[in-house]
């Protein structure tokens, strides 16, 4: 019993990519070897390609592959156990999914044109690499994303900007009105994100705060008394939240980057499972 709860556990905290140690990788590296023993021992006196027996095995193996692979949005809607897990079919996914570049490409015979048949493979290439880039994303961001946000929710960086901005606008009272409308500007022309672009840049260049800071340090120098207190005041506040911005706005940019690879993936997803079955039914119909 024990025995088994320690089992539990390390499946639990195991990665999908060292899922039931490695073995979606090991059949997926078999797989390669054995179609590409296959490739390289068939009769010579045949031409190479996709319409040899071999060239339709792989072919149809090919499609298969892809049709599944494409399920992976259906099977994340399930939760199971054991060997047929949502850990287990991501781990496939990934592995699999590499190994279709041997099995695809020895499928092509090298042969490549201007026509939906190559369409279709770099389709394939196009969606095998945008899902390359997903598990690097999902291998890597999350600690840099739990690491920047230091225990700190979002809901609570934006709190704390919001925070930030009424102590501004309540230290910005006895300011006269041109200083004023320097605070004016943080408060009102900030923005936090920004378009989907400027967040996987990390482009705030043209910050509002950033800016009523870079206006306030002449008004700063050529203050006394009293007004140069209250200054100091809104400048120590700005600059608090220029940080809280840079936290929230490295947090905003690692979801950016976790999602963005989505935006090529699925509808190059979609694009080869059209380009697919014209591949196929122009192969049985012209062929």
């Amino acid at each position: 019993m024990a025995g088994q709860t320690q089992r539990r556990k390390r499946a639990t905290h195991e990665g999908f990519l060292r899922h039931r140690g490695f073995l979606f990788l090991k059949i997926g590296t078999v797989l390669c070897v054995g179609v590409t023993a296959a490739y390289l021992f068939q009769d010579q006196r045949l031409p190479r390609g996709g319409g040899t027996l071999l060239g339709y095995g792989l072919g149809t193996a090919g499609a298969l592959l892809i049709v599944w692979l494409a399920l992976l949005g259906v099977r994340k809607r399930a939760v199971t156990n054991g060997y047929y897990s949502l850990k287990a079919w991501v781990s496939a996914h990934v592995y699999l999914g590499l190994a279709l570049i041997v099995i695809g490409t020895l499928h092509t015979g090298f042969h490549f044109g201007w026509n939906v048949h190559t369409l279709a493979y770099g389709l394939m290439m196009l969606v095998i690499t945008s899902g390359a880039v997903g598990v690097w994303a999902y291998a890597t961001l999350p600690k840099t994303l739990s690491d920047n946000r230091a225990e700190a929710t979002r809901k609570q960086m934006l709190a704390r900007i919001r925070s930030l901005d009424e102590a501004l606008l309540d230290a910005a009272q006895p300011l006269p009105r041109i200083d004023a409308e320097i605070v004016r500007l943080s408060l009102e022309k900030t923005e936090i994100a920004g378009g989907y672009w400027q967040r996987v840049m990390q482009n705030w260049d043209n910050c509002a705060n950033k800016a009523a800071i870079a206006q306030l340090q002449p008004v700063l120098a050529g203050a006394t008394g009293q007004q140069a207190a209250v200054l100091r005041r809104v400048d120590a506040l700005m600059r608090d939240k220029a940080d809280a911005l840079a936290q929230a706005r490295k947090q905003i940019h690692i979801t950016a980057l976790l999602e963005g690879w989505l935006f090529v993936h699925v509808p190059s997803t979609f694009a080869l499972l059209a380009a697919l079955v014209a591949h196929i039914v122009s192969v049985f119909l012209y062929w």
